[in-house]
């Protein structure tokens, strides 16, 4: 069997220029950066997002139930619809994150779907692609650096160093750097003092990326970041430092969204990427904008489970803030491998026929199928089918959802490409034609933030109750002083569990979850709830991808995937 970059290098590439011209785009609208990527032009974006609401596509959004590491295949899925509609005769783009050079190298490999439902090229795109990560992360250190200097110049705002909030980060997997302290080595260097990185994809920088419309939002957003507190308690923000600014130069290109290619020719937009579980997990508002007013359809995917990407998703990134973007229908993934082992099956017993486990996984599809019903918008189960899948296997979750009354369609896009998610295309679009949208949130814009978060517990992780630590409660009492108690949150937990404990799979009931700390991300415009052991700086497994990844004299990438 092919890999996914076999594949990958089996397909002839548009030129990019060509897919641009196909869904309007002139070459005075697009930078190239090569034959096959580019970015669209500042003056273009603004062009193509004044055509207002009239012009706007339908928006499709792509959950999944409770992921395993055997992976469920989101993306892959995503990127096939998107090439279904276009097979049956509309205009669609996928709308997705930019891969992590974090998991790239650590569990997955690659991060550009798969088979024969993926956005090229894929080498690009899974490494440095256009460079915005980078730029995340320089423009994310750069005010590190500023806060550390400002503080070895005299600290005329006295910041009070125990208080700093504020992490560099790096866009890799590096448990060894979640605490670090720094200014070591005599007074040259500094005043020492604990601190730590996080991820490039969890910083508040890229999540205000993802949320900015225009440079002039970006440098406000910037400028509102808290990097820590004074001596008096009071917030100090990057605008204090005068650090926004440069910080703003440093992401000019980064805020332009990208266009590439599916597998199959049709245009992709790929920008951003927080990740769902530590971040707010969806791709850019400015990127998903820009496709609605292109296209008939956009297909967009939210991070990991419907309790995590999906709900910050509606909860974040939509209405009340963003109407525009306001999902027209959800498509709910599932899959025989993730309901077998929510059915206590290990991953390396997956590929032995196990009917009765997946019944005692579907739970775990009732509880997600629940969260994506409160938001009023029509939804599919699509049933992403492997090769290990059998028959029977497959038709117990048919008949579930026949028992159900859930629309569904059973789909091979890794296998067959945008031909094998025909059916759920043609579904998607009767029911979009069919029914009106009455969009809500998950949660309530009003309230505190303990009503939000024991709103999330309750209605979407089926938890009695949340309660706080030590830590939490006091960072709680210091957000609600200083006015940013009304801000929404964004739950940073393990994506394997509705619960804080990565290893009870299915749906829990009747469980505590327990929050270990809060930050407030004033520019992103949210409070960050840390649940459990979750880190913003994940480890490296015991066999990384990047062990398998190697490059030939020819300069041919080998081992993603």
């Amino acid at each position: 069997m092919p890999t996914d970059l076999e594949i990958a290098h089996s397909v002839k590439l548009r030129d990019i220029r060509s897919v641009a011209a196909e869904i309007g785009l002139t070459l005075d609208e697009i930078e190239l950066y090569g034959n096959y990527k580019a970015k669209l032009t500042r003056a273009a974006v603004d062009q193509i997002i004044a055509k207002g609401p009239h012009a706007r596509g339908k928006l499709i959004l792509v959950t999944a139930i409770t992921p395993t590491p055997a992976g469920e295949g989101k993306t892959t899925v995503a990127i096939g619809i998107a090439q279904a509609l276009v097979k049956i005769g509309t205009t669609a783009i996928a709308a997705i994150r930019e891969p992590s050079m974090g998991p790239v190298f650590g569990m997955k490999g690659g991060a550009t779907g798969g088979g024969l439902s993926q956005v090229l090229p894929m080498e690009d795109i899974n490494l440095h692609f256009t460079g915005d990560m980078h730029a995340i992360t320089s423009a994310n250190n750069l005010l590190a650096a500023l806060v550390d200097n400002h503080i070895y110049r005299g600290n005329t705002l006295q910041i009070d160093s125990r208080s700093i909030s504020h992490q560099r980060c790096i866009d890799t997997n590096d448990r060894a750097l979640r605490q670090t302290v720094v200014g070591l080595g005599g007074k040259p260097n500094g005043f020492p003092r604990q601190t730590g990185f996080a991820i490039t994809v969890a910083s508040e920088v890229m999540a205000i990326l993802c949320l900015s419309e225009s440079l002039g939002e970006l440098k406000q957003r910037l400028g509102a970041i808290v990097i820590g507190q004074n001596v008096a308690g009071d917030p100090v923000t990057a605008a204090d430092l005068g650090a926004h600014g440069a910080m703003t130069a440093l992401l000019r290109d980064a805020l332009k969204p990208n266009l590439v290619q599916t597998i199959e020719g049709g245009p992709a937009i790929v920008h951003g990427g927080p990740f769902g579980n530590i971040a707010h997990g969806c791709s850019s508002v400015l990127g998903t904008k820009t496709a609605l007013n292109l296209a008939q359809y956009v297909v967009t995917e939210a991070g990991f489970g419907s309790d995590l990407g999906f709900e910050k998703f509606c909860d974040i990134v939509a209405a009340p803030r963003q109407p525009h973007l306001n999902p027209d229908l959800v498509v709910l993934i599932a899959t025989v491998r993730a309901l077998k082992m929510h059915g206590g099956i290990k991953k390396s017993n997956l590929a032995v026929e196990n009917v009765d486990a997946v019944r005692r996984g579907l739970p775990n599809l009732i509880r997600h199928a629940a969260n994506v019903a409160q938001i009023d918008v029509p939804f599919i189960v699509a049933i992403n089918k492997f090769t290990t899948d059998t028959e029977a296997e497959v038709q117990t979750i048919v008949g579930f959802c026949v028992q159900q009354g859930w629309k569904f369609s059973v789909c091979n896009v890794w296998g067959e490409g945008g031909a094998g998610a025909v059916d759920l295309a043609q579904k998607l679009v009767g029911t979009v034609r069919e029914s009106d949208a009455n969009f809500k949130p998950i949660i309530s814009d009003t309230g505190t933030v303990m009503d939000k978060l024991q709103t999330l517990a309750r209605n979407v992780y089926g938890a009695d109750e949340i309660v706080l630590g030590p830590e939490a409660a006091q960072q709680l009492e210091w957000i609600n002083h200083n006015g940013f108690g009304t801000l929404p949150v964004c739950v940073a937990k393990t994506q394997y569990s509705f619960t804080d404990d990565p290893t009870q799979r299915g749906a829990p009931s009747g469980f505590t979850l327990r929050v270990r700390s809060m930050t407030v991300s004033a520019g992103a415009g949210f409070i960050v709830a840390l649940i459990g052991d979750i880190m913003t700086m994940p480890g490296l497994p015991a066999h990384p991808a990047a062990l398998d990844i190697d490059i030939n004299s020819q300069g041919n990438i080998t081992g993603l995937f």
